[in-house]
């Protein structure tokens, strides 16, 4: 059985810092990409970061220079470092595994919320 359980998530200050990591068991991690999404009520899930099986990173624009993904494949985890937290960050952010041609799975989700 799948399971991505992420953790970290909590209320912060604007300014803040926070990191997210999420725990995959039932896969074998080291060949999924891995990435961040998150959604706040009423839209669309959208993409925060991914980091290949090898290590390459993609970035919302976003959160460019103040997010840092990245993965420890002997611990199986995935982990988003968030610098410089603003309001709009706010939102629930789901783990999520894929490989191509391959269903992909998603973690139930953890809240992070920004205060002004």
């Amino acid at each position: 059985q799948v399971q991505l359980v992420e953790s970290g998530g909590g209320l912060v200050q604007a300014g803040g810092s926070l990191r997210l990591s999420c725990a995959a068991s039932g896969i074998t991690f080291n060949v999924y990409a891995m990435g961040w999404y998150r959604q706040v009520p009423g839209k669309q899930r959208g993409l925060v970061a991914t980091i290949t099986s090898g290590g390459y990173t993609n970035y919302a624009d976003s959160v460019k220079g103040r997010f840092t993904i990245s993965r420890d494949n002997a611990k199986n985890t995935v982990y988003l470092q968030m610098n410089s937290l603003e309001p709009e960050d706010t939102a629930v952010y789901y783990c999520n595994a894929a490989r191509p041609a391959r269903a992909g799975y998603w973690g139930q989700g953890t809240q992070v919320t920004v205060s002004s």
